[in-house]
């Protein structure tokens, strides 16, 4: 893998659990190094990026506090969203509540401009990159 895209991952991840970088920063920056997508797992404090040649590289991120339950809420997960869109919410604080939401992990499509939030049994919540869709 490219060691100046795999910087930028690592950036990315330090950057989001710092709160020094929204998610639009962190999407531009991806893209700029040619990330397809990535993943965000809650439960193994880690986050999977993905290359279009088919390398990934894993960087460990930030746990979250929070116990994941078995149910999923789309209507949690999607305030969550809602809220960290509006700036109440850091990143650190939105994954709690992704979480208590019943949220285990997300995929981030860059090049399909999605976010898809998925709980332990398969259920989803997709919230589209603001402006993407109408």
């Amino acid at each position: 893998m490219d060691a100046q895209a795999k910087d930028v991952m690592v950036e990315c991840t330090k950057g989001s659990d710092e709160e020094r970088l929204t998610f639009p920063q962190v999407v531009m920056k991806l893209m700029a190094a040619g990330v397809e997508q990535y993943h965000a797992d809650l439960r193994r404090a880690e986050k999977t990026y993905y290359m279009p040649n088919g390398e990934s590289a894993v960087i460990a991120s930030l746990p979250v506090e929070a116990a994941i339950p078995a149910d999923f809420s789309p209507r949690g997960v999607e305030a969550a969203v809602r809220a960290i869109q509006a700036g109440k919410l850091g990143y650190k604080a939105f994954c709690e509540e992704i979480a208590e939401a019943g949220c285990s992990g997300y995929f981030v499509c860059l090049a399909g401009r999605q976010a898809i939030y998925f709980g332990r049994s398969g259920d989803c919540y997709v919230e589209p990159f603001p402006g993407a869709r109408n």
